[in-house]
């Protein structure tokens, strides 16, 4: 018997009407989205106030951690969440199909596919519409950025199920022409897998049967096909454990974290047994060996050098290796809630989002780390802030089940009537860094460079795209796909709608003035000296307000150069979250 297994977490499918073609055409000035981050990678020479040398600081590797640090660390952390006692009972061959859970620790699905078969064959799909156009403007999809980091997640992948005695099938076209005929050779009778997009599993539900396989046994037994098994995989709560059905979620965030806080268990992470072997033993022949994880080239990307901000590693032992540096090496959980509205350098915050996006990293497995810094070192603010976060995280994943493709649609859930402008130009200044506002260059610069933006800086792009120049927020949110390696689309384009005013909550009216987050977030202009080197002959006080010195201002500010501020200013979390964080904390029931 055979069955393919695929962990669940779908968010709405969204892809053109028009599939592109494995290697689309470059898009109209395609400015930096085409780059390979390839770094000189040093620490910072330099203790905090001896500005210029650190400004001229290169690359931080996240993690920053040697190689053996990281190998001792995964090996670490394996050996707790590994089990010699497991026992597999099934027969046949199931197909894990891997997607967006990238790992092996707590794998619901690939532990399930394992107890279930007598072998696991492991595939992924390089989907040809992964690498297409954005939908409205025609960006790239992914970027060069996220898609080495891809490749750098699908190699350690693979390299972790070797030392486990499997291997990973790539496979270049769409799951719903691949699997099947994987199906087929291998007379696979289930698929199991972990999901974000509920059009491609329905396609491949379809293909799937179409697929005849025979039972064995006496002829007049009915022949059958295989099944599709999806296990829900890549959020903090479970979603059978959250106390709303998907139709009745709330549409504010605190009545969510309220309830799920007071009324839900989060789930332990999965045991993974010590082999997961054997592979199996026929039909490899017929499909051409295991395949090639591809580079950027094949992609149709092209390599470029870089040697400012932070270089994230990808793969599952990179983020494990980086829940060891920032917990317990440097123990830096303690302070998470004073400093994760900073901007500059790599420990800030966790910086876990990229791997938690690929689903290289389980949210389950931050949960009980965290747990476990509580007990050994400190309970505090900083370390519930952490799950704080996590909770805001399985909302927006919640919340697009809920309110479907219309997070893509230009008035959003609620269907917000508002005039937008589209004026390349314009965009182009705020997408390139070119707005004359250098705290909105620099963010945009080390967007494009890293793959990466502080969520401070995130909410401040935003709001200045949507509420100052009056852009289209969808070009935003399309050009955030483009470059974000912790992409995801529920994620995304929730913080969009969201700071667009457009989202499920009608309360939204955020604004975040330039000069009041200038000087309470970069009040030296170190972050933006950084980003923009011509500003750092400045006197601090004037680098982020450095007058006829830097470019012109493309646009007035919807409320001038004044300090004014709305009650949004402060950001996300606090202004979603006035309560006492220690309450909070404690309702956190597990």
């Amino acid at each position: 018997m055979t069955s393919i297994i695929r962990a669940s977490s779908s968010s709405p499918s969204f892809f053109p009407s028009k599939l592109p073609s494995f290697h689309s055409k470059p898009v109209p000035n395609p400015p930096l989205f085409g780059l390979r981050l390839l770094m000189s990678i040093v620490a910072d020479p330099s203790p905090r106030g001896t500005d210029d040398r650190r400004l001229a600081a290169r690359c931080h590797a996240v993690p920053g951690l040697s190689a053996d640090e990281v190998v001792a660390a995964s090996d670490e952390a394996f050996g707790r969440h590994s089990s010699p006692s497991l026992k597999r009972s099934g027969s046949g061959v199931a197909i894990m199909w891997f997607r967006n859970d990238l790992r092996l620790m707590d794998n619901e699905a690939l532990v399930r596919a394992w107890a279930a078969s007598e072998s696991v064959l492991p595939v992924y799909c390089v989907d040809p519409r992964n690498f297409g156009a954005t939908h409205y403007f025609g960006f790239p999809k992914t970027g060069a950025l996220r898609a080495q980091f891809l490749i750098e997640c699908l190699e350690d992948l693979k390299k972790n199920l070797m030392k486990r005695g499997l291997n990973l099938l790539v496979r270049f076209g769409k799951p719903e022409d691949i699997l099947p005929s994987i199906a087929r050779v291998f007379s696979a009778h289930t698929k199991e897998t972990c999901s974000e997009e509920l059009l491609v599993e329905k396609l491949v539900l379809k293909g799937l049967q179409q697929v005849v396989l025979p039972q064995g046994g006496t002829s007049n037994q009915k022949s059958v096909g295989p099944k599709l098994v999806l296990v829900w995989g890549s959020t903090m709560y479970h979603i059978d454990d959250i106390p709303f059905s998907t139709k009745n979620l709330p549409d504010v965030y605190t009545q969510f974290r309220k309830a799920v806080e007071s009324k839900c268990s989060i789930r332990g992470c999965f045991k993974l047994p010590v082999s997961l072997g054997p592979p199996p033993n026929t039909g490899l022949d017929q499909i051409d060996g295991w395949g090639t994880i591809p580079t950027l080239e094949q992609l149709g990307l092209k390599e470029s050098k870089h040697e400012q901000g932070i270089h994230f590693l990808g793969g599952e032992n990179a983020a494990l290796g980086r829940i060891s540096e920032y917990f317990w090496k440097k123990d830096l959980l303690r302070v998470y809630k004073e400093t994760r509205n900073g901007m500059m350098g790599p420990d800030y915050s966790t910086k876990f989002s990229p791997w938690l996006a690929s689903g290289s990293l389980s949210p389950r497995y931050i949960y009980e780390e965290v747990r476990r810094y509580e007990k050994q070192r400190v309970a505090n603010d900083s370390t519930y802030w952490v799950l704080f976060e996590l909770i805001w995280r399985d909302y927006f994943k919640f919340i697009s089940m809920k309110h479907g493709n219309s997070i893509f649609h230009l008035g959003g859930p609620r269907n917000v009537v508002s005039k937008w402008s589209q004026d390349r130009s314009l965009f182009e200044s705020w997408r390139d860094g070119r707005t004359g506002y250098p705290l909105i260059d620099a963010n945009m610069k080390e967007l494009s460079t890293t793959g990466f933006m502080s969520n401070r800086g995130r909410q401040i792009v935003c709001s200045f795209l949507v509420r100052d120049m009056g852009i289209d927020w969808r070009m935003g949110a399309e050009w955030f796909e483009t470059c974000l390696l912790d992409y995801d689309p529920a994620s995304n384009y929730g913080n969009w709608t969201y700071g667009a005013g457009v989202g499920n909550d009608p309360r939204e009216d955020r604004y975040f003035s330039i000069p009041k987050q200038a000087k309470t977030y970069d009040p030296e202009g170190e972050y933006v000296a950084y980003w923009l080197p011509e500003l750092r002959q400045l006197p601090k006080e004037r680098r982020n307000f450095p007058g006829q010195s830097y470019i012109k201002q493309i646009v007035p500010l919807k409320f001038g150069n004044t300090h004014q501020s709305t009650h949004a200013s402060n950001g996300r979390s606090e202004n979603t979250h006035h309560s006492h964080v220690r309450k909070g904390r404690r309702q956190n029931k597990v």
